[in-house]
């Protein structure tokens, strides 16, 4: 498997809407946020939709980039890089929000995807990353941990036990 993240674009229009398309049809609530904002039937506007330049109503600056396997050709998942932290996301949220689609996971790709996130994090000056995850989610804990994620606290949050991993960019 050799993955890569890239950017929404036309050239990856297929490989996109084949991803989303057999997230949807599980009911499941896709992750990250920012890659279901936005119908991606509408493909020019879902590629802008992506993107957060500027911060608005609490959100603040992110890139999503989409992970590519180049060898299979498909999109095995999504992530979302907020560029630096508010209130909101220092509690939950963080700076990573990450997504396998449903038939790539347990194979190595959260892990993976989230090692490729972190260099877009150095890219941006971030030397210290936040991850959150559900406690129950043990799969996103282990790809967090396998990362050099180290638990910090645990917090409630709407009644779910959230965890909260910091990682040290070397």
């Amino acid at each position: 498997m050799k993955l890569k993240l890239v950017k929404a674009s036309e050239e990856f229009r297929h490989q996109i809407t084949e991803m989303m398309d057999e997230w949807s049809a599980t009911g499941e609530t896709i992750v990250p946020y920012a890659i279901r904002v936005m119908d991606y039937h509408d493909f020019e506007r879902y590629c802008d939709s992506v993107e957060l330049k500027e911060p608005r109503n609490g959100f603040v600056p992110a890139s999503t980039f989409f992970c590519l396997d180049e060898e299979r050709n498909i999109m095995v998942g999504a992530v979302n890089i907020r560029h630096y932290l508010n209130e909101a996301l220092l509690l939950n949220g963080g700076h990573i929000g990450d997504g396998v689609r449903p038939t790539e996971r347990r194979k190595g790709v959260a892990t993976a995807m989230i090692g490729l996130a972190l260099e877009e994090c150095r890219k941006l000056g971030i030397e210290r990353v936040l991850m959150v995850c559900n406690k129950e989610n043990i799969g996103s804990a282990k790809s967090i941990i396998n990362n050099g994620g180290v638990l910090e606290n645990e917090v409630e949050v709407d009644g779910v036990i959230e965890q909260r991993y910091w990682i040290t960019i070397k």
